[in-house]
């Protein structure tokens, strides 16, 4: 196990040990800046396919329950392998698995963009949700082995968080800016000369490093629990074409159940488990991890179906849909950086209850949406309150898992509830997909899109209020955590 060092309240990194001493360094700016370039790109992908969605249907013919597949393919894969390559960067050092994930992701972008069949696209994407997944744990890392320990180092770490909030923020924009004014393929194709620019800066500049000691790779818990996701998440899917009891539905949900149990299982057992199970014997973890499960199943799907409710019924262009994101975009920036003031005012548990319940009032609001709906009140404002909500309640959330763990065990506990969030999400998707799908009933007529959109957005409200629950019956006080991580 490596020796963990603290940099900010919450947030713990391996401490590194050199691998090519006398070596001279790149200027810090220049490091920052090729971490920051790759973590850019991996989270502008989480959304900036949204606003191309109605045209990559268009042009290959995708059926709509298929559309969400281009976001699940690249989230699923995301999820479930950004333990392994935090493990791998550890392991392999962190500087060659940035490059080996950025190429990766960039090469899946070129075939993504070049794509000529639905199923092309969607491997493509899936590729790319593994190339983040080797890149992404890397970048922090990266950093802050670079940069000395201080202020410094808590300006380069806040630099990184904003350019990650940045990154889903600009997704909207650029996607619909991309597909109006060339094709949906530049929001893939787009990748691949930045991608190419920054395995160069990255191969110059950055300096390689792993974590002392030595760590195994655990390649069939994450493959197990990458299949067992999809395929749970396909089933689902299936029950509005095929209804509840049909073996095109009952066979795929079985095989995703059981894939996830062999994955428990195989990490009960493992020396060097992907997620160890002895975490969640810790009941700020545990419920954290809940929580944060179903925050993600309740607000991941915001931005795909504001972008088809602007777009399908309120004929927006993909750069007016774009725009008509950007406030709430900033919102949820605004939000994450509200909550840290207002956590040792009230409690971080607080905090996140009250983040929670806004943005389920936000996604109440939303779904009394009507097919004539004006922008600032289908969409602005309640976007506003939703994104508010959920800035709010996503700090605090990963306080109180990190908090209620041992020192030595709060990194891995922040890539847990990363990961958690990631998964809760896909899930929520193809759940909320279908909610959507069932309510249409098979009409595309504004109305009845509307409807099935509100939906959604309704169910939302309620996967969040559960997560509400959650939080008041199974999260202790900090007091209480705090208590049992000095015993």
């Amino acid at each position: 196990m490596s020796v963990m060092a603290q940099t900010s309240p919450g947030t713990y990194i391996p401490a590194d040990r050199p691998t090519a001493p006398g070596k001279k360094s790149a200027p810090m700016w220049a490091v920052l800046l090729a971490a920051c370039a790759g973590q850019f790109l991996v989270v502008l992908d989480v959304s900036v396919v949204n606003t191309a969605l109605p045209s990559m249907r268009a042009d290959l013919g995708m059926s709509p329950l298929g559309l969400q597949w281009v976001v699940n393919s690249y989230s699923i894969a995301f999820a479930g392998f950004m333990l392994l390559g935090g493990r791998a960067g550890d392991l392999f050092g962190r500087k060659r698995m940035f490059l080996v994930g950025l190429a990766l992701f960039t090469a899946a972008s070129l075939a993504g963009g070049l794509a000529q069949a639905d199923w092309q696209l969607l491997a493509a994407r899936a590729v790319q949700g593994l190339g983040a997944a080797v890149l992404a744990p890397s970048t922090l890392t990266i950093l802050t082995s670079a940069v000395p320990e201080g202020p410094a180092r808590v300006r380069a770490i806040g630099t990184w968080s904003a350019v990650g909030a940045g990154g889903g923020a600009a997704g909207g924009l650029v996607g619909g800016v991309l597909t109006d004014l060339l094709s949906w393929r530049w929001v893939l194709l787009i990748n691949v000369p930045i991608g190419a620019l920054v395995i160069l800066a990255g191969a110059a500049w950055l300096s390689e490093s792993r974590a002392s000691g030595t760590r195994r790779i655990d390649l069939p818990g994450a493959i197990l629990v990458t299949a067992g996701l999809a395929t749970l998440a396909y089933g689902i899917v299936q029950t509005e074409q095929k209804g509840w009891t049909a073996a095109e539905t009952l066979v795929p949900l079985a095989a995703g159940l059981a894939l996830l149990a062999a994955f428990l299982l195989v990490e009960a057992r493992t020396k060097e488990p992907l997620m160890p199970l002895k975490l969640f014997r810790v009941r700020s973890v545990s419920a954290a991890n809940a929580a944060m499960f179903m925050c993600g199943g309740g607000m991941f799907a915001m931005w795909y179906f504001m972008t088809l409710y602007a777009q399908n019924v309120l004929d927006y262009s993909p750069m007016k849909a774009g725009l008509a994101l950007i406030p709430s975009s900033l919102t949820i920036v605004l939000g994450s950086k509200l909550a840290p003031r207002l956590m040792p005012v009230i409690g971080a548990k607080n905090v996140s209850v009250i983040g929670i319940v806004i943005a389920a009032a936000g996604f109440g609001w939303q779904s009394t949406m009507t097919a004539d709906g004006a922008y600032v009140t289908a969409i602005m404002l309640p976007g506003i309150v939703m994104m508010l909500g959920a800035g709010l309640a996503s700090t605090p959330l990963a306080s109180l898992a990190t908090s209620g763990a041992q020192p030595k065990d709060a990194g891995l506990v922040s890539g847990l509830i990363n990961t958690s969030r990631t998964m809760g999400g896909s899930l929520g998707l193809a759940v909320l997909s279908t909610v959507a799908a069932t309510t249409m009933a098979g009409s595309t007529t504004p109305q009845a899109l509307t409807d099935g959109y509100a939906a959604a957005f309704r169910t939302s409200g309620i996967i969040l209020l559960a997560g509400v629950v959650v939080m008041l019956l199974w999260m202790p006080g900090e007091r209480s955590a705090a208590r049992r991580r000095e015993n």
